[in-house]
């Protein structure tokens, strides 16, 4: 065994025998065997042996171009039929089961499968736009980012739990499902929701709402101190830590906690040795990295060539995941039998293609929505709030509108059009309405 593995690594090699003693089977394993079979042997399994090994990856892709091409006139019926955030929620989930799975064979169903995504987010885009006014003026609105630590935390914590709260910038579900089993080692997962962000699905708007369980305009009114208006320069994340103080206050919820930005290895290795002297029933933690690998996807290129496509930028979270301090974070975590909530702000969307907007000087620079006055976006897809308080949005000034694109569309200037739009072509961007930005994953689990 140990002279084939030295002759041709790669080779599967098949173990046939009648000892069924532990440290056989042991060493076989550590050999890095690929099969182990039991005397007496039928031809059968021989042969299902060497159809495994030999033409596994044949097998595996034309079963499963076969059952998504049975399961796709389910998905469009449950596209054209949607209705409710949960119906969208299971069209997400079912979209980006599938997308998993052709990605690791040789499939010509993935272009289906990215057309019934167009589809899916453009009605997605028409529900929104007939429903998220409502929603306010109602009160009648699905789980969003200012409910969850009423909904899910505060409950948690009166069971007497002691809870991570984690918070990973910019993680789409699909991100979340590459990692799971990852995660899952660990951890069982007990629970595994996807809520709807605010608009706009910017860390701005979405991971405040989050932390202060109120919607941006009332942040502004109630603490203006913790509020950054889009046109100042300093930082729109910096009073986390007090929004949280606000929001345990105005419950009367007497738990301590503690609160860690995560934004370097070296920190992260640091905040995992100190995690034995925390007391805190409430601990919160949130991870920038997934969105720093966002944005410097778009500036880099060699970032770009790294992860060209949906597929890679997955296969780059997977890698950082598995090999960073994040990781160890999460262990350590465990060990220490802390129960986790694990939940973004918002996902990101990969766009390409340009769509012309006008503005005024003060406009702000996100590509996925514009809040400012005179917006003109010939863009019929385009969803504009004219009234931004009426959903919980500030308003610069009397006249300030917001406008979003939808699907795969990116804002551009006339000023350098052409640039612009090739410059930020084929990019990850978030701000607007689609699936993957808004419709994002919230799982609790328990330490095994």
């Amino acid at each position: 065994m140990q002279e084939i593995k030295r002759l041709v690594p790669s080779l599967p090699v098949v173990m046939i025998t009648k000892s069924e003693e532990e440290n056989i089977m042991e060493q076989a394993i550590g050999q890095h065997i690929a099969d182990y079979l039991i005397k007496p042997v039928h031809p059968n399994q021989i042969l299902m042996c060497l159809k495994k090994h030999i033409h596994s990856r044949e097998i595996i892709s034309n079963a499963t171009n076969r059952s998504y091409r049975e399961e796709f006139s389910d998905i469009s019926y449950m596209i054209q039929t949607a209705a409710t955030v949960e119906e969208f929620a299971a069209i997400h989930r079912t979209l980006v089961k599938w997308d998993l799975e052709l990605q690791n064979v040789d499939s010509p169903m993935r272009e289906m499968l990215n057309q019934q995504r167009k589809e899916a987010n453009a009605v997605w885009a028409k529900f929104i736009s007939k429903n998220y006014e409502q929603w306010f003026v109602s009160g009648d609105r699905p789980m969003m980012s200012p409910d969850l630590f009423k909904k899910v935390v505060f409950p948690a914590l009166d069971r007497g739990e002691k809870l991570f709260f984690v918070v990973i910038d910019n993680f789409r579900y699909d991100q979340w499902k590459i990692i799971e089993p990852l995660l899952t080692e660990i951890f069982t997962v007990e629970d595994e929701q996807v809520y709807s962000s605010i608009l706009p699905t910017a860390t701005q708007y979405a991971r405040n709402a989050i932390f202060s369980g109120l919607m941006p305009l009332q942040i502004q009114q109630m603490w203006p101190d913790l509020w950054v208006d889009e046109e100042d320069e300093e930082g729109k994340n910096l009073n986390e830590k007090d929004l949280i103080k606000t929001l345990l206050g105005r419950y009367a919820k007497r738990y301590g906690f503690s609160y860690y930005k995560i934004n370097e290895s070296d920190f992260c290795e640091k905040i995992t040795g100190q995690l034995k002297q925390l007391r805190s029933p409430l601990n919160v933690a949130v991870i920038n990295f997934i969105d720093m690998l966002s944005h410097s996807r778009t500036d880099s290129k060699m970032m770009r060539e790294l992860c060209n496509n949906e597929s890679a930028y997955r296969s780059l979270t997977l890698s950082w995941f598995r090999h960073s301090p994040t990781y160890n974070f999460f262990r350590t975590i465990a060990d220490l039998g802390y129960k986790v909530i694990l939940t973004t702000d918002h996902g990101t969307i990969r766009v390409d293609n340009p769509v012309l907007i006008v503005g005024d000087k003060n406009t702000n620079t996100n590509l996925r929505y514009k809040v400012g006055k005179s917006l003109a976006c010939k863009e019929k897809n385009c969803f504009e709030l004219t009234r931004p308080k009426l959903v919980g949005l500030p308003c610069p000034n009397v006249s300030s509108s917001y406008v979003f694109c939808t699907g795969e569309d990116f804002f551009a200037y006339p000023n350098n059009f052409n640039y612009y739009a090739q410059f930020y072509n084929n990019t990850f961007q978030h701000g607007g309405i689609s699936m993957e930005e808004m419709l994002i994953p919230l799982v609790t689990m328990r330490p095994k």
